[in-house]
């Protein structure tokens, strides 16, 4: 009897928990037009810690391979790729904190055609975090000889919130910027065995930036 009411009970609620646990916006401000071409490519770096945190390391390679994915892709150079090529330019501590510190940085010798050698025409910044924003309930979990089993109810929310500002390395300006937003709710249910229910935030808003930078860099957003 007890287990047909646990059964009951997670199907009553897992519509609940799976349905509209995430909630995501994204942004976009454009100041300059963007059409990369075949021959040029992409770097994601971490913004510059003197603006912010920067983003995770684990962030950036999911949106760089979400902007080489399938379909339309965009050709993305190696971060450590680019920051080795051109150092010390682009190294934490001597990266230009805005895109007009570009000009000087183009006029120091060799750096324009390193540059070009890289086929690196748009720089993506990225900032921001994943943090647990609420939480509540209570879960217990306990062992006796034969037993063992949890009982209760747990929940958390995160938020996933990053922004992408794009440098035009060409005309050393910034072309704009995306942002994504992703809250969701996660849970644990204890019904004899903790049952979890998790929202993948970050990946969520990996997928949404990485969707709507692509769209940025081919000039095919609105």
């Amino acid at each position: 009897m007890n287990s047909r009411i646990s059964l009951l009970l997670v199907g009553s609620l897992t519509p609940l928990l799976l349905g509209g646990c995430m909630r995501a916006r994204v942004d976009e401000s454009r100041e300059l037009s963007t059409a990369i071409g075949r021959d040029e490519s992409v770097v994601v770096l971490a913004k510059p810690q003197i603006e912010g945190a920067g983003a995770e390391g684990e962030f950036i390679d999911c949106v760089g391979k979400r902007l080489a994915g399938r379909g339309k892709s965009i050709k993305v150079t190696s971060n450590e790729d680019f920051t080795d090529q051109l150092f010390p330019w682009f190294e934490p501590g001597t990266v230009p904190a805005r895109p007009e510190g570009l000009t000087a940085v183009l006029a120091q010798p060799g750096v324009s055609e390193q540059i070009a050698s890289t086929g690196v025409r748009y720089i993506v910044w990225l900032d921001g975090g994943t943090r647990k924003t609420d939480g509540g309930g209570s879960l217990a979990c306990g062992a006796a000889p034969g037993a063992a089993g949890c009982i209760g109810f747990g929940w958390w929310e995160k938020e996933a919130a990053y922004e992408a500002t794009v440098w035009d390395l060409k005309q050393a300006k910034s072309a704009g910027s995306v942002g994504a937003n992703v809250t969701g709710t996660s849970a644990v249910i204890g019904l004899i065995l903790p049952l979890p229910f998790v929202a993948r935030v970050q990946g969520a808003a990996c997928d949404r930036l990485g969707e709507q930078l692509r769209s940025f860099l081919a000039g095919t957003s609105q």
